[in-house]
C-alpha cells in the first residue's frame, strides 16, 4: 500500500511505530482521538469495537486514505485457564474494514488479580516493574517475553493482518 496518508487514532507513539512497521505510506499521523469504550477493554468484542472506533473517528479528523486503530484489552480465551492480554487492529477506508489480532500473552496470576478488581493493566505493569510509562515503550508484551517482543512488534502483527483485505487477492 503506497501513496496513502494515514491516520493513526492515538496520541501513542508505540502505535503509530507498528503502523509505520507496517504500511509504506505517504504520511502516517497520530492523531488522539476516543475509543468509545472503557479505560481497561475487557474481552474482544470490547477491544475491537475500540479499534473499530478509533479508525472510524480518524477518518474524519483529517484528508485520510486510511484510518487505523489499535485498541489492546484483555479476555478470558476459551481452553485456555486465565487472562490473557489481546490486541486488535482495524483499517478503515471508509468502505472496507479490515480487523487483524495480534499475540495473546497470558497475564501473570499476580497481575491478572488486580485488572479483574477493576485496575488497568498500563498503570499495574508501571507498578510491578517500578517504571513509568511503559505503555508508551515496550509495554506489557516486552515485559511478559523479557523482551522478545516488544509492543510495536505486537501491534504491527495485528495491523498486517487488518491490512488483509487491502492488499490480499484472497479477499
Amino acid at each position: 500500500m503506497t501513496a496513502y496518508q494515514v491516520g493513526v487514532g492515538s496520541g501513542n507513539p508505540v502505535k503509530r511505530r507498528a503502523v509505520e512497521q507496517v504500511l509504506d505510506a505517504d504520511a502516517i499521523e497520530s492523531v488522539p482521538v476516543p475509543s468509545g469504550v472503557s479505560e481497561q477493554p475487557v474481552g474482544h468484542a470490547e477491544t475491537i469495537a475500540g479499534a473499530e472506533n478509533r479508525a472510524a473517528a480518524v477518518l474524519g479528523e483529517g484528508a485520510y486514505d486510511i484510518g487505523v486503530g489499535i485498541e489492546g484489552g484483555v479476555a478470558q480465551i476459551d481452553g485456555a485457564d486465565g487472562l490473557f492480554l489481546v490486541m486488535w487492529a482495524v483499517i478503515d477506508d471508509g468502505e472496507r474494514v479490515g480487523r487483524g489480532a495480534g499475540p495473546s500473552l497470558a497475564l501473570p496470576d499476580r497481575i491478572a488479580t488486580r485488572i479483574q478488581a477493576g485496575e488497568e493493566l498500563g498503570p499495574v505493569m508501571d507498578d510491578v516493574l517500578d517504571t513509568d510509562g511503559v505503555a508508551r515503550r515496550g509495554g506489557a508484551a516486552g515485559a511478559l517475553t523479557d523482551g522478545r517482543v516488544d509492543r510495536a512488534d505486537a501491534l504491527a502483527t495485528a495491523v498486517a493482518g487488518a491490512l488483509g483485505p487491502f492488499v490480499s487477492k484472497l479477499y
